[in-house]
């Protein structure tokens, strides 16, 4: 409880308190009693009481609030550790050692003195360079770091709260047409490009999945492709990182799909190949990946980072439509909505989390239930002509 005492003022009693503001200054505070100083006193000493009892002081900075930011943001990184995938920690590094840091350290602006302001210019001076997407993520950073500034009570409030958050452009992804993707299949047979592009066209599969399937996951009794562990590559304090998890992006990731009997003749042959290039190869094939579908002609797996690179120079090399290699995924998703499959299904197949997700993404493509709802329309209104 904070101390205080009566004070007169005006013809009335008022109550002082006396506290220590979050920098650790000593501050006073009047409270009117509203009760006038004649024949009041032991009133006003009981509401003194009650005032010196509800009032709250603020929360004192600890001496981490001193702290400059750029070295809190760094001490941050390294609590976050232990708790998130080490993909999730690369992209967390490179944000805060490659951007944020190198942005507020010349600064040297401690936690206590760090305003909205300072952070609405550092996301306006990445605006000039990056794109907004980009910027979000720097925002989800500090802001998240800024939130456990505040838990810890090193700082009284997150200031990252009052910043405008970067609004980024909804991004509508390419896809190719029936025609376009057949093509596609005819042009990279027996190419290193052969065995993702049939899996992302066909089944949708993400790169990380692609590069993650191993026979173990083929079950060619039953005929079922089972999605159940990933690969991906990345840079972690300057090393290139390469790591296969037995989990997909989300629980729904995890799924079983049909092997259809092409794809089905497909992986017998690729295994037969496989067994092939080990004979010959003798000591020099690669033991770590055996049971990886997308390997060289040594055993050694094929990184996702070689799709993401080679596919652009082999649609350029062929003359087709620039897309993005994730852009298959959507061409799946566009061909099964063009078959009249259902949302629910697709969102099944491609292994999204929740529905909203693929009907976020993909509903701009369903022209069919366009095409019902108008029909709907035009029979409710008696309208003869048909919709097509």
């Amino acid at each position: 409880m904070v101390s205080g005492h009566l004070q007169e003022k005006n013809g009335y009693f008022h109550a002082v308190l006396s506290f220590k503001d979050e920098h650790g200054k000593r501050k006073t505070k009047w409270v009117s009693t509203e009760l006038p100083v004649k024949g009041n006193k032991k009133k006003a000493e009981l509401k003194l009481a009650e005032i010196r009892k509800a009032f709250v002081p603020p929360k004192q900075l600890t001496r981490d609030a001193e702290q400059m930011f750029s070295d809190y943001m760094l001490e941050w990184l390294q609590s976050m550790k232990p708790n998130i995938e080490n993909i999730t920690f690369a992209g967390y590094t490179r944000a805060v050692k490659n951007v944020i840091v190198p942005y507020f350290e010349p600064l040297g602006i401690a936690m206590k003195d760090l305003k909205a302001s300072d952070i609405q210019r550092f996301y306006n001076h990445e605006l000039q360079k990056v794109s907004a997407k980009t910027v979000q993520r720097y925002h989800a950073n500090i802001h998240k770091a800024l939130k456990d500034a505040v838990r810890m009570d090193i700082i009284v409030s997150n200031p990252a709260e009052k910043v405008t958050r970067p609004k980024a452009q909804k991004f509508v992804g390419s896809f190719y047409d029936s025609e376009e993707i057949n093509q596609l299949f005819e042009l990279s047979k027996g190419t290193r490009l052969e065995l993702p592009i049939l899996f992302g066209a066909f089944y949708g599969l993400r790169r990380a999945e692609i590069v993650g399937l191993r026979w173990t996951a083929i079950d060619f009794r039953q005929n079922t492709i089972s999605i159940r562990h990933t690969v991906n590559s990345y840079k972690l304090d300057g090393k290139k990182v390469v790591e296969g998890k037995d989990r997909a992006k989300t629980k729904s990731s995890m799924r079983t799909l049909p092997l259809v009997p092409i794809f089905r003749d497909y992986l017998l042959q690729l295994k037969k190949k496989q067994e092939e290039y080990r004979r010959l190869c003798g000591n020099s094939y690669c033991k770590d990946y055996l049971d990886y579908l997308y390997v060289d002609e040594l055993g050694r797996l094929i990184e996702p980072n070689y799709i993401t690179h080679t596919f652009p120079s082999f649609l350029k090399k062929h003359e087709l439509r620039k897309i993005r290699f994730h852009d298959l995924r959507h061409s799946c998703a566009s061909l099964l909505l063009a078959n009249n499959v259902p949302m629910k299904q697709i969102q099944e197949w491609l292994g999204h989390s929740d529905f909203s997700t693929t009907a976020n993404i993909y509903a701009h493509l369903d022209y069919n239930s366009k095409l019902s709802s108008a029909s709907a329309l035009m029979a409710g209104l008696g309208f003869s002509e048909s919709v097509e």
